[in-house]
């Protein structure tokens, strides 16, 4: 047996879709759009990535933003972008969707001279087709000499090298300048030369997928069972038939009398929302029981639950479900229900934080008080943030797993400069001192978190204690859930940070209590930020508690309730017991002291710099 370290190689377009963000109406009247990686081989091997498999792709993409965009994207959903060349000269493409209702997506397609229709047979490389089990080609790279030639010549080194060639038959007319740009839905159109260059290609195919429509093209005729013997006289392939909410049909020799009678597999019944993206998903489940060896039956399973999890969803790669999602699906989950909400997107984080050590400064109402016992203004605030920023970027370079937490009320210019550098980083949204939790923001706290940039977590700190009123607890979890729904719609992680209020009685079960408490009211933190604690076996009862409820949460961190360094080392040895604790979140036990004497002038920034820097990285050593 050959070793192939990939399980497929996807060929073809890949493009930014901008999706339309208003459902219902036309797409002249959309106002915002959301932004995905987009084109039917990209889908597929984020797809097929997500379900387990090794993908790989082949494609170009412009020198630019949205160019580095895909490329990014792609890699932090483990597709390998070895295979993906950057064009110099043309711009990625774009796509511009929207729903109208459950039969009309309307989409525009902006692809005159781009960067993936400049894919040429020197871009084809050898090593990396045969380095795989599958290369899959997407039909629309027919469309144009360049393009087809470099299909063909990935197809002849497949099949010299023993690799299988899977063929989807991905038919737009549009795209082959068949119908205008305002017609970039529709789905057929008849066309004799079409049909013969689709033809030339299924001999070498061992996968042929398509919906009646593309085999329709591919058969050159619109009686499916005629077209489906036309291509069987030309390939002896397996043909699959995606029939939507039928579920699918496959062909694996003659064309029965009866064309119902190849291997049928029913679909499950969802809520459509959006179909864009659907043959997508089903491919990509399909493969990934095809590759894996499996029957039919199973295949046709994996790809009819791939497909009616995407269209139950906005978007085409971003809608794509986990394996362990799948599975649940399968298992009898609802596509609309909690569970597979929250596995889509506990199972689906593209970037793992296996420890964190942070220093947070999102501190606002110590500081306004401090500004003004030191008689200084909200500048100079903003001016020791500042400090602690450069003194952070100063530690962490020798730091593995840094990160922050800060505000944008006194820090946003140390907030711009942290951003975009890998650097795990999450800010406030409650209203300082609020009791019941209140949002700084106001009362919709979604509309603010539509402005952050997708890498900053929200910070929630809540006072909080199982044996509050009911009153108080219940208006305190309503605003948890409102923050809670607020980041799954903006895709964006959640620390709960819970403090149970002095004054209420604590022994080793209030945080377990507070935890399950939180739970039940279907808020599932990606993060939880608890007090520090000297008892080992406390730590275990918190870590229980989410490992219980939610065995895909991130983790804890530890705060540090501005405790002495010796406490806190002293906590982080219990607390380090627990495998859930990845780490801590301190801030005045850092900067505090630091901090009284600069605002009185006793100290000078670069002396504050030192201290802040010094104080991180050795509490960083004693974690």
């Amino acid at each position: 047996m050959i070793e192939r370290p990939l399980d497929i190689v996807c060929i073809g377009r890949s493009s930014v879709d901008l999706y339309g963000e208003q459902v219902g109406g036309r797409l002249e009247d959309v106002q915002t759009f959301a932004k995905y990686v987009g084109g039917c081989p990209t889908n597929i091997a984020v797809g097929t990535a997500r379900l387990g498999l090794k993908s790989g792709l082949i494609t170009r993409v412009g020198d630019e933003q949205m160019g580095r965009f895909i490329v990014e994207t792609l890699a932090s959903e483990g597709v390998d972008t070895r295979g993906i060349s950057v064009d110099p000269e043309r711009l990625t493409a774009l796509v511009i969707l929207g729903i109208r209702d459950r039969e009309t997506f309307p989409h525009i397609f902006y692809r005159p001279d781009c960067a993936d229709m400049a894919i040429t047979e020197e871009h084809i490389d050898p090593a990396y087709i045969t380095s795989s089990k599958t290369v899959l080609i997407s039909g629309t790279h027919l469309s144009q000499p360049g393009v087809e030639a470099a299909s063909r010549r990935a197809i002849r080194i497949a099949r010299e090298g023993g690799v299988k060639v899977a063929i989807d038959i991905d038919y737009r007319p549009v795209l082959w300048g068949l119908t205008g740009h305002s017609a970039g839905e529709n789905r057929f159109v008849a066309d004799a030369a079409i049909t013969e260059r689709l033809q030339s290609i299924l001999p070498d195919a061992d996968l042929i997928v398509g919906t009646e429509e593309e085999i329709h093209i591919a058969g050159g005729s619109e009686d499916t069972r005629t077209a489906l013997e036309a291509i069987r006289t030309c390939s002896d392939g397996v043909i699959v038939l995606k029939r939507g909410a039928l579920g699918c049909i496959v062909y694996d020799g003659a064309i029965p009398t009866d064309m119902e009678n190849g291997i049928s597999v029913t679909g499950k019944p969802v809520t459509v929302l959006n179909t864009l993206g659907a043959g997508d998903g089903f491919m990509s489940g399909f493969l990934r029981g095809w590759i894996a060896g499996e029957d039919f039956e199973t295949c046709c399973r994996f790809a009819n639950g791939a497909g009616a999890l995407v269209v139950s969803r906005l978007g085409c790669a971003p809608a794509m479900p986990s394996w362990e999602e799948l599975q649940a699906f399968l298992a009898g989950a609802p596509a609309d229900g909690p569970e597979l909400d929250h596995l889509h997107r506990a199972t689906l984080r593209t970037r793992d934080w296996p420890k964190v050590r942070a220093l947070a400064f999102d501190h606002r109402s110590q500081f306004e008080k401090l500004a003004e016992r030191s008689g200084a203004d909200a500048d100079a605030v903003k001016r020791f943030k500042d400090l602690i920023a450069d003194a952070f970027l100063e530690a962490a370079e020798g730091v593995d797993s840094a990160g922050v937490i800060i505000d944008s009320a006194y820090g946003e210019r140390a907030l711009h400069r942290l951003t975009g550098n890998a650097i795990w980083i999450a800010r406030p949204v409650e209203l300082p001192g609020s009791r019941p939790l209140r949002f700084e923001s106001g009362a919709n706290v979604g509309l603010e978190l539509r402005h952050w940039p997708a890498e900053h977590a929200a910070k929630c700190l809540v006072s909080y204690h199982p044996d509050d009123a009911e009153v108080l607890r219940a208006e305190q979890e309503a605003s948890l859930l409102q923050l809670y729904q607020a980041c799954v719609a903006t895709d964006r992680d959640l620390l709960v940070e819970v403090i149970p209020p002095e004054h209420m009685a604590q022994d080793a079960h209030t945080i377990p209590r507070s935890l399950n408490a939180i739970y039940d009211k279907g808020v599932f933190p990606d993060w939880w930020k608890l007090p520090p604690m000297r008892d080992e076996a406390a730590w275990r009862a918190a870590g229980d508690v989410i490992r219980a409820r939610d065995p895909h949460c991130r983790g804890i961190v530890v705060l540090g309730l501005d405790a002495p360094v010796e406490d806190l080392v002293a906590s982080f040895s219990a607390a380090k017991a627990e495998p859930l604790c990845r780490g801590f979140a301190v801030g005045r036990t850092v900067f505090w002291e630091t901090a009284e004497r600069w605002f009185s002038g006793t100290i000078g920034d670069q002396t504050a710099r030192s201290e802040i820097s010094r104080k991180y990285r050795a509490l960083a050593e004693h974690w």
